[in-house]
């Protein structure tokens, strides 16, 4: 069995291993880490050697800890991340490399259409009818996106938000809300087969999808790293905000979603969205326009030339070919937007 996992912010660590009786059996880790002693990489096989195969992650950490000698250094590598490697390995997950990525990017769409296309097409993932798709939105009116189980009446002044003419969405996903105007913001969503993140955590999944961006950022003289659970930040403050949905059927798919914040308009946002004191000292902020950091003045790029940056920075670490919505998806995601994300049956579920 062969499994490998890029260590957030770190390095490629590769584990091959058989299962025999219920057991590791000839483990062996490798990658373009750096290991202080020699003997360390040693110590780290022989500590999986023999380890129960339903060992979690953690667990394999535990004995990996205990077993290096003293004195090791890691550079790029953790002994939580072999475990994840392990893990895996024992789900024969994939990887990147293993499909034929699609980028959809299409002109402006509405909001509740946005919605309705990340459920279709991860629905198309998970069938096997639609190869792996990194989508770039383009908004074709503001919004306010929420998640799927907030509170619509706690999370959004709809006075305010009718004032300023911003339809406000519910999302398939968890999390928290969007504040989005065209132009001002960068989303993307990513449809992925489960099997691309088998033997991850939930929390491991986050930071796993999300590592491309993160090289992308670094190439474009942002260092950006990943904030536990579903934040990307910087020195300066949070810069994007990331969700997830796992969808069921066929082989099973995961939707990862992320807005970037490029030119926020925080006192419109603030305006429209009830965000309390609580929640911003919470983040460690004392005002909203600190929250969102935006991506223009860090980059000094124009929104475009940002997004064709992450797309070409995708495109070199994994492959990616032009694509599209087909007919019979935007028909499917149009009669959904009517019949489900543009009512207030849905919007309101949560009131």
């Amino acid at each position: 069995m062969h499994g490998e996992y890029k260590v957030p912010g770190g390095k490629l660590v590769v584990v091959d291993l058989d299962v025999e009786e219920g057991v590791l059996r000839r483990v062996r880790v490798a990658g373009d880490f750096f290991l202080e002693p020699d003997e360390a990489i040693l110590a780290i096989d022989r500590a999986l050697e023999g380890a129960p195969a339903d060992t979690g992650a953690a667990g394999l950490a535990a004995r990996i800890d205990q077993a290096l000698p003293p004195g090791t250094e890691m550079y790029g590598l953790t002994t939580e991340g072999i475990g994840v490697a392990v893990r895996r390995a024992l789900a024969h997950a994939t990887d990147w490399t293993d499909y034929d990525w699609q980028l959809v990017h299409e002109p402006p769409q509405a909001p509740a259409l946005h919605m309705a296309l990340d459920e279709v097409l991860t629905a198309e993932v998970a069938a096997g009818r639609r190869p792996p798709t990194l989508r770039v939105w383009e908004w074709g009116a503001p919004a306010v996106v929420i998640g799927s189980f907030q509170s619509l009446r706690n999370e959004v002044d709809r006075e305010a938000a009718e004032r300023h003419g911003i339809e406000v969405v519910r999302r398939i996903s968890g999390g928290g809300a969007m504040f989005i105007e065209p132009g001002n913001t960068i989303t993307y969503s990513l449809s992925v087969p489960d099997a691309l993140v088998q033997g991850l955590s939930f929390t491991d999944s986050y930071a796993y999808l999300d590592d491309w961006v993160l090289g992308a950022l670094g190439d474009m003289g942002i260092k950006a790293w990943y904030q536990p659970l579903n934040d990307i930040a910087t020195d300066a403050g949070k810069i994007a905000g990331a969700a997830q949905k796992r969808v069921v059927g066929g082989e099973g798919a995961v939707l990862h979603h992320v807005t970037m914040a490029y030119d926020i308009d925080a006192d419109k946002m603030t305006e429209v969205l009830r965000i309390g004191r609580e929640k911003l000292s919470d983040k460690g902020t004392k005002s909203a326009r600190k929250r969102v950091d935006p991506l223009r003045r860090q980059t000094g790029l124009p929104r475009e030339a940002v997004i064709d940056r992450m797309i070409a920075s995708f495109r070199g670490r994994y492959g990616l070919t032009e694509g599209r919505i087909t007919e019979e998806e935007l028909a499917l995601a149009k009669e959904l937007a009517e019949t489900k994300f543009a009512t207030p049956e849905w919007t309101a579920r949560v009131p």
